[in-house]
């Protein structure tokens, strides 16, 4: 986001603080307006001749690139790791860690580590982390069992 005295065109299309069209402009005077009105002059896209740009209150146009690279930042995965056999307490802090993961926007990855025939368990322990979790996220794929592991990705709800 190029913004204020950054912005190198000659002229400009320039778009009001309420979105009204004020037209093209030279570059020179788009800057004297902002400065006028005590607000950025913020220019959306080099790509066409003259460049959009459009008159946005003061810090609000640092917010905006800050919410779209917040955007643009795919989220993590996060493991979480658990056994078939986790009592009461274990499984409330693991869910209270997956539902705070899940709520800063990152995905989290459930695995249960399996001995033996402690299959059917583990898939239980993940269906039932699964249903707690279901305000704070929604499952990617199914729980895939697979020789020493179960394991199921939950992205967040946005």
């Amino acid at each position: 986001m190029i913004m204020n005295e950054k912005i190198k065109a000659s002229e400009v299309q320039l778009t009001g603080i309420d979105g009204e069209d004020l037209g093209v402009m030279p570059t020179s005077h788009a800057l004297a307006l902002a400065k006028k009105l005590k607000v950025d002059l913020v220019c959306t896209s080099m790509m066409s001749s003259p460049p959009p740009c459009k008159l946005v209150g003061a810090g609000k146009a640092r917010e905006e690139a800050q919410q779209q690279r917040k955007r643009e930042q795919a989220p993590k995965v996060k493991e979480i790791r658990l056994t078939p056999h986790i009592e009461a307490h274990d499984y409330d802090t693991k869910k209270q860690q997956a539902e705070r993961i899940l709520k800063s926007g990152d995905a989290v990855l459930l695995v249960v580590r399996i001995q033996g025939k402690e299959g059917p368990e583990a898939k239980t322990l993940l269906e039932s982390l699964i249903d707690d979790l279901k305000l704070a996220g929604r499952k990617q794929t199914g729980i895939q069992l697979s020789g020493k592991q179960a394991a199921v990705q939950l992205d967040p709800l946005t």
